[in-house]
């Protein structure tokens, strides 16, 4: 287990740069994809996914839970604050605040709620943006690819899916 996580954190530790050399070509891919998306695309991308987490443990990683904030919807800040029995308000003064965006997110990097083994404290009542992360699972892919684009500098699943997604439906298949 100490080599997974010793290159787990190797990989982490690369991501940034290499998700920054592929950017340009990845975003090209994407807006072709866009332009002309393709109708198997989301079994194409559920399956890549299904894949890559056959052999991809997140709780040697939680890169995403170390680096990032999800977006808490107000259903889930009154489950977690009823979960974890506190009043809503009190619950948002703690931990959250607005981004610039105005969303919902947490005060804190490295989320509050991630454990020393990377284990959520709030799994059963974890944000939707979490249970759902990194996305690449879910319907209407092609709208998620900006998305998808950001999380390949945070989740070496989705820079694997990418590269991976590219393999299979490569550009020369786009004119």
């Amino acid at each position: 287990m100490i080599s997974a996580v010793f290159e787990m954190d190797k990989i982490i530790e690369e991501l940034p740069a290499k998700a920054k050399e592929k950017w340009v070509e990845n975003k090209k891919y994407f807006a072709k994809l866009k332009r002309k998306p393709r109708k198997r695309l989301d079994l194409l991308m559920k399956e890549i996914h299904d894949d890559e987490f056959k052999h991809t443990d997140c709780l040697t990683c939680a890169n995403c839970c170390k680096t990032t904030s999800p977006i808490f919807t107000e259903r889930d800040i009154s489950r977690i604050s009823k979960h974890l029995k506190m009043k809503e308000g009190r619950f948002i003064e703690q931990y959250l605040q607005r981004d610039d965006e105005d969303f919902m997110v947490l005060k804190t990097a490295p989320c509050t709620f991630l454990d020393h083994d990377n284990s959520c404290f709030i799994y059963d009542v974890r944000p939707k943006a979490c249970s759902e992360y990194p996305h690449t699972n879910r319907k209407k892919f092609i709208q998620l690819t900006e998305l998808t684009l950001k999380n390949t500098e945070v989740c070496p699943a989705v820079f694997n899916m990418v590269e991976t997604l590219k393999a299979k439906l490569p550009l020369e298949n786009f004119k």
